[in-house]
């Protein structure tokens, strides 16, 4: 059985998530600083089976496009280069981080655990992929 993985692709930080084996169970994976993203995810990839990949794609409430969406572009046609055979695919992320901090707070997470943004990143590539999931008909 393969995993799904989530990634919340950021300038400085990159929040990873990932399913169980049986993609029941969506957990936080790790955040890492985006300047070690690919080497990170060779080793993660290569070590782990995974069947698809689900990047979160910033939309801009009025429609327009992030201004981090060319390196999100320029990341995955990499990605994809050195993992041709892991299906890719974008999923809408607005809101993430939002519900990310909301939900630490709700889960009773100290100030200090919240106000750490890696924390908040790992959070929200997890809300992206629950999200996906549910779309399509995983939950």
């Amino acid at each position: 059985m393969a995993r799904l993985l989530a990634i919340d692709y950021g300038g400085k930080r990159t929040g990873l998530a990932a399913t169980d084996p049986s993609k029941i169970i969506v957990s936080p994976l790790q955040t890492v600083d985006t300047t070690n993203l690919t080497p990170f995810l060779k080793d993660y990839l290569n070590n782990n089976k995974v069947e698809k990949i689900i990047i979160g794609f910033p939309v801009n409430p009025n429609g327009g496009e992030n201004p981090i969406v060319a390196q999100i572009r320029l990341f995955v046609a990499n990605l994809q280069k050195l993992f041709p055979e892991i299906p890719m695919e974008f999923y809408d992320e607005q809101y993430t981080s939002k519900a990310a901090v909301s939900a630490m707070m709700a889960g009773g997470f100290s100030k200090k655990y919240r106000q750490t943004k890696g924390n908040t990143d790992k959070m929200a590539a997890a809300f992206i992929l629950q999200g996906w999931m549910q779309e399509n008909g995983y939950n």
